[in-house]
């Protein structure tokens, strides 16, 4: 009998398949009397455990940051560092020498660390399944048991688990895998955030009901609406099955009364740019740089990231490439350049105004080659500069800007200037956006930080995950403001934050004024699709009743009203 269970979307994206059941963890009998184990054997094998768990979770950072992303292979990174954390080895030494074999003291010995994340609440507590994920793969190597294969699912398949671990979901196949759903997780944990990164469909935190379906049943997962639907009828299925075959436009888009709205996306390394020409993006509107500077023990050079920014300008020869120089700082720390963590990093000096500071060398060097890049490579290169909150600051950073150019001019190196622009993710940008924009070719909008700093809700806090969206009234007016002070500037502005990538936002964004919408490459279709049966008319009178509205509900309603 069909019926629907609820749980939180992750992905606006709908699947049908056949429902297979995974558990990751390694069960584990009772342990042994301690007088029959040798202690120093057992330490010998966990410390084995330790090594063989470094070079898997080396390897699949280099996977995950090739198939996937560097932002998201990052999360191996903290998996490494968890495996040198000395609360966590201390407390399974502690179990060892209390007389418990390796598997067992590893069990005992993350079990104090996980509590207390999951404790903490919010996102803290989908931390935990990070330490599960480290904790699960070394009783699995004490265990000499084999792993899962996820990456060779059936195709069709809809993987059901109590919860999936990053290194789970960094397995899918989004060729074979339908969707997922899991009994629980939030919309803020790596296996969710994987799943929008690959295209798959996932609804998390569905709760102990999805523990009654078997096996085989026939589900739909709608990513969206954030249901599971069982024993879909024909309707729902047809529906499901339509959602994933949106047709790509490679030609750039229009609205049904021809105004130009430019569709990108936001790539994260040079392995996304065949997936974002791919699903029709019509260049690239966020190419964050801060791979180039991961996983490693010092900077790139200029040669390196020269050779970089022209792959990336060379993958749309008729298209626009915006560029965002270095952010490091809040949730994007690098370790070999990074100062002592401050107690509120978010606040603290970070993107430009590390650029303008500690890091001006790292600066002039990725400028030089962006110059260079500039010249040598067809396409449009623009430059922008993250977290920019004062004048001062965009004068400066546009002061190195032709620092540089000089100095490449005496030494006799091709380069040509490219456009440049400011991040719009500060409350202060936005109330000093007429100057900044007579200085600036562009803007573009980072809707997760602004709606952060604008509503002073932590995107990192779940607690205050309500008042972190981008629907609030508060976040909609700035946004507004800022396209005003562009387009009397005669500079376009641009959206690269999480809210461009909404399909059901899309009227509401082309009636703000927004010039172009920069995604990930997976809703691409979906909002082109959208900007071509949108009304510039009607998407403006929806803008101007958003505006007019005083609370988020109110704005939910008239968004949801027009649809």
């Amino acid at each position: 009998m069909t019926h629907t269970l609820d749980g939180i979307g992750v992905t606006p994206l709908s699947g049908v398949g056949n429902v297979v059941w995974y558990d990751g963890e390694v069960e584990l009998g009772d342990p042994p009397a301690p007088d029959t184990v040798d202690a120093d054997a057992e330490r010998d094998r966990f410390e084995q455990a330790l090594g063989r768990a470094r070079e898997e979770i080396e390897a699949e950072r280099e996977h995950t940051a090739e198939a996937v992303g560097e932002e998201e292979a990052a999360v191996f990174d903290a998996h490494l560092q968890f495996l040198d954390d000395p609360q966590i080895t201390g407390a399974v030494e502690d179990a060892l020498d209390s007389g418990l074999p390796a598997d067992h003291a590893v069990d005992e010995g993350f079990a104090d660390a996980i509590e207390q994340l999951e404790a903490a609440g919010g996102r803290m507590a989908e931390r935990a399944d990070d330490l599960r994920d480290i904790r699960d793969r070394l009783l699995r190597i004490l265990a000499d048991a084999d792993r899962v294969d996820l990456s060779a699912l059936p195709e069709g398949t809809v993987l059901l688990a109590e919860r999936l671990t990053p290194s789970d979901t960094a397995q899918l196949n989004p060729d074979r895998v339908a969707g997922f759903a899991t009994v629980v997780g939030g919309r803020t944990a790596h296996a969710a955030i994987f799943a929008r990164s690959i295209g798959i469909p996932a609804v998390v935190g569905v709760g102990e009901a999805l523990l009654d379906v078997a096996a085989d049943t026939e589900v739909v997962v709608d990513g969206e609406a954030g249901t599971v639907v069982v024993d879909p009828d024909e309707e729902t299925r047809e529906r499901a099955a339509e959602s994933r075959d949106v047709s790509v436009r490679h030609d750039r888009v229009e609205t049904a009364d021809g105004r130009d709205i430019e569709v990108a996306a936001n790539v994260g390394t040079p392995a996304e740019l065949s997936a974002a020409a791919d699903n029709g993006a019509d260049g690239i509107g966020l190419f964050r740089t801060e791979f180039l500077f991961l996983d490693r023990r010092s900077p790139p050079d200029e040669a390196e990231q020269l050779e970089t920014y022209v792959e990336a300008l060379e993958a749309f020869p008729d298209g626009r490439v915006v560029v965002r120089t270095l952010d490091i700082g809040g949730d994007k720390p690098i370790p070999y350049i990074d100062a002592e963590e401050p107690e509120n990093p978010f606040l603290g000096v970070r993107g430009i105004r590390r650029s303008l500071g500690l890091d001006e060398e790292l600066f002039r060097t990725q400028l030089r080659a962006l110059l260079r890049a500039n010249a040598e490579a067809e396409g449009d290169l623009s430059v922008m500069f993250p977290m920019v909150a004062t004048v001062e600051e965009a004068e400066a950073a546009l002061d190195v800007v032709e620092e540089v150019a000089s100095e490449l001019d005496e030494a006799g190196e091709a380069f040509e200037r490219p456009e440049l622009g400011v991040m719009i993710e500060t409350p202060s940008a936005v109330f000093v956006g007429d100057e900044l924009a007579a200085r600036l070719d562009f803007f573009s909008i980072g809707t997760n930080d602004l709606t952060q700093y604008v509503m002073a809700a932590s995107r990192q806090n779940e607690a205050v995950d309500h008042l972190h969206d981008p629907r609030h009234p508060a976040v909609l007016r700035a946004i507004h403001r800022a396209v005003e002070a562009a387009h009397d500037n005669d500079a376009w502005i641009g959206m690269c934050g999480e809210m461009a990538g909404d399909p059901a936002l899309t009227e509401l964004l082309v009636g703000l004024g927004l010039d172009e919408l920069s995604m990930s490459a997976v809703t691409i279709p979906d909002v082109k699709a959208n900007v071509a049966e949108t009304r510039t008319d009607a998407a403006s009178a929806l803008a101007d009743d958003a505006l007019a509205a005083s609370t988020k509900s109110e704005v939910v309603a008239t968004i949801t009203h027009n649809t």
